[in-house]
């Protein structure tokens, strides 16, 4: 069975938002090739229609070992608004929690979610995420959107299982 791995960066001060314009410094050496290893276990790359416009129009022009593999990645957008995608995506139709639990049991790599989104409020209620990947990188940004800020605490309820400290600096608790 698949598991689902939601991946975020995080700065000191709690923050995900706009990771690209904080965390590339830091996201060198052994985090990139420790990325392109965890994406090279991944058969779907899962996206709020918010993570999907993003990506989708800045990622395909990026090219390199890491960004390559995310962008051939077959992806899986879920949104209430979007009538298509592009960039090798399917939009999910329907209920997100059962088509993913359906992909779930369909195979054995991975699904790769990245960033803490409204998307995890669903994921969480229906005990669909088996991973976090939380990266602390260590700056402070002051300003944006928190970690699990639009997800009931209640949902949240995690457990330390491993922690690795990349030479950037950027420590990622598992």
């Amino acid at each position: 069975m698949r598991k689902l791995i939601v991946g975020s960066f995080i700065s000191l001060d709690g923050v995900i938002e706009a990771p690209m314009n904080w965390a590339s410094p830091f996201f060198v050496g052994d985090a990139l090739e420790h990325s392109y290893a965890k994406a090279g276990d991944a058969d779907y790359f899962l996206l709020g229609r918010v993570t999907y416009e993003l990506f989708s129009s800045r990622w395909p022009q990026i090219k390199g070992k890491y960004m390559d593999r995310m962008n051939g990645l077959k992806k899986l957008v879920a949104s209430r608004t979007l009538k298509e995608v592009g960039w090798n995506a399917s939009l999910i139709e329907g209920d997100v929690a059962t088509r993913i639990a359906e992909i779930k049991a369909q195979g054995d790599d991975d699904i790769l979610k990245y960033g803490v989104s409204n998307l995890d409020q669903t994921l969480l209620a229906n005990k669909l995420v088996d991973e976090y990947q939380l990266s602390i990188v260590p700056t402070r940004v002051g300003h944006g959107k928190r970690a699990f800020q639009d997800v009931d605490p209640s949902l949240v309820r995690l457990e330390l299982t491993d922690t690795h400290r990349f030479d950037g600096g950027i420590v990622t608790l598992t």
